[in-house]
């Protein structure tokens, strides 16, 4: 008989399917049964099963992604809100405007003409952090093993996670030179409720893995980045992203791309003082 842990983790590799696949086709059409059908769950019993693990329902979590790519790249490019609307799956200006409104109380033109417009909190722009030009780079895809966590950077079990990761290393004997920590960050905390935050923990392996119960398998696609390398606190990241995004990247002449930051961690915290921890920061550009 299975037990009621490992049909948890089953639920949660199908969970983990089912969003990588939404994250990919915001702008097509998303047919609820479809979703379902894709995601190997029963019909009849979706919907419950989807908002017991998303914490909401599936149409609010796909609305809610929506809008949330529409407000970044309202932010951070110059695409017109026509394209911006298309691109997440609206078939009109008008009908990502209602929907942008709702969620935030002001309208696409609004929030891009408002610089000082906040959705989440205040950034947290600092001069102190001493950020060295980026290094460009174009990074071949990596293929990890991963756990997805939901909730506040702050409150994440890290090192927790990658200890399970690291076990199944030792299980798979998946061991080699060149193991990377790393996380991706599915969502951005200045539009997304902080206790809706996606985070994949990630170890970059070099030989084959097999996905079993919460870890996953999946590859990094290759693409384009402007590096940083950042020696502070894990404390301060916030100040350091909101710094990127409001002095670097208006000057930089770079267009973002539609991909999620990535950080790196080059510092074992358990062995380094907090100021002195090194962490390469992943910003995906055109």
């Amino acid at each position: 008989m299975t037990s009621k842990h490992e049909t948890r983790q089953d639920y949660l590799q199908r969970i983990n399917r089912l969003t990588e696949y939404i994250n990919a086709h915001l702008a097509e059409e998303l047919d609820l049964h479809s979703l379902a059908e894709k995601s190997n769950f029963s019909p009849y019993h979706f919907h419950r099963v989807v908002k017991a693990f998303l914490g909401e329902p599936l149409g609010a979590f796909i609305n809610r992604l929506r809008v949330e790519q529409a407000a970044r790249a309202l932010r951070y490019t110059g695409n017109t809100v026509q394209n911006i609307a298309f691109s997440v799956g609206y078939d009109s200006p008008s009908s990502l405007t209602k929907v942008f409104k709702l969620y935030y109380g002001i309208s696409p033109i609004q929030f891009r003409n408002n610089k000082n417009f906040v959705i989440m909190e205040r950034p947290l722009v600092s001069t102190e952090l001493n950020l060295k030009a980026p290094k460009i780079i174009e990074m071949e895809e990596k293929n990890v093993i991963y756990i997805r966590v939901t909730g506040n950077y702050s409150d994440i079990d890290f090192g927790g996670t990658w200890a399970r990761l690291w076990q199944r290393v030792k299980e798979q004997k998946l061991f080699s030179a060149g193991i990377e920590h790393m996380a991706v960050y599915q969502d951005d905390p200045d539009v997304t409720d902080r206790a809706k935050l996606r985070t994949d923990i990630c170890l970059v392996v070099h030989k084959p893995a097999q996905p079993q119960g919460e870890i996953g398998v999946r590859t990094l696609p290759a693409g384009k980045y402007a590096v940083f390398l950042y020696q502070g606190s894990y404390e301060f990241l916030h100040a350091v992203y909101d710094t990127i995004f409001s002095q670097w990247l208006p000057e930089s002449g770079c267009s973002l791309r539609s991909a999620p930051c990535m950080e790196k961690y080059i510092s074992n915290p358990e062995n380094t003082a907090p100021e002195k921890l090194k962490t390469e920061i992943y910003v995906p550009i055109e």
